[in-house]
């Protein structure tokens, strides 16, 4: 199986200090809903793996939050995509959690859901340190996008192995090409 683990907030869509609070406020990055569709169409299998601390701030709920992510694939499927698995930590930094990245918890939901031992060799796709390091507890490979906060990601120390692209769509690009 060909995996990848995709964060949602500044990979797949626009990111806000604000939080991403509505379906309206849910704006696709130009570029990564057909990115997505690409990856599947060449046999990949997707996942996100997603911080969403707004629901314990009480600034959206679940049912908000389910929306959200029904836009999301709605849109992916009409470039001819699926998004496999969403998989969420809805706890604040403040819980005691172990699903809360940079914590391995969601990276280990979706290795059970595929029924993989880890990640190893999985892409894992972020715009932050907490994306690329949860997902390198289980054997990811930190790949960062320049969107969202990656810009400010690439200021502090970077994993070692961590390759650096524009957004998802030449994260994609690169990995469709055979070259990661």
């Amino acid at each position: 199986m060909k995996l990848i683990v995709l964060d949602r907030d500044g990979v797949i869509n626009e990111d806000s200090d604000a939080y991403v609070k509505t379906v309206d406020e849910w704006v696709p990055i130009p570029g990564s809903l057909e990115a997505i569709a690409r990856l599947y169409k060449a046999g990949w299998t997707v996942a996100v793996a997603t911080n969403q601390s707004g629901l314990a701030r009480g600034m959206f709920d679940a049912t908000t939050l389910g929306d959200m992510h029904f836009k999301m694939q709605q849109l992916v499927m009409e470039q001819g995509g699926c998004i496999d698995l969403i998989v969420h930590c809805p706890h604040g930094p403040e819980d005691d959690c172990d699903c809360r990245k940079p914590l391995p918890g969601l990276f280990q939901r979706i290795a059970e859901h595929f029924h993989l031992a880890d990640l190893k060799g999985v892409p894992v796709v972020g715009d932050s340190h907490r994306d690329l390091h949860a997902g390198m507890r289980l054997g990811g490979v930190p790949y960062l996008v320049q969107t969202g906060k990656g810009m400010r990601t690439l200021e502090g120390t970077l994993p070692p192995g961590t390759q650096v692209f524009d957004d998802l769509a030449a994260v994609v690009d690169c990995l469709l090409r055979g070259s990661r």
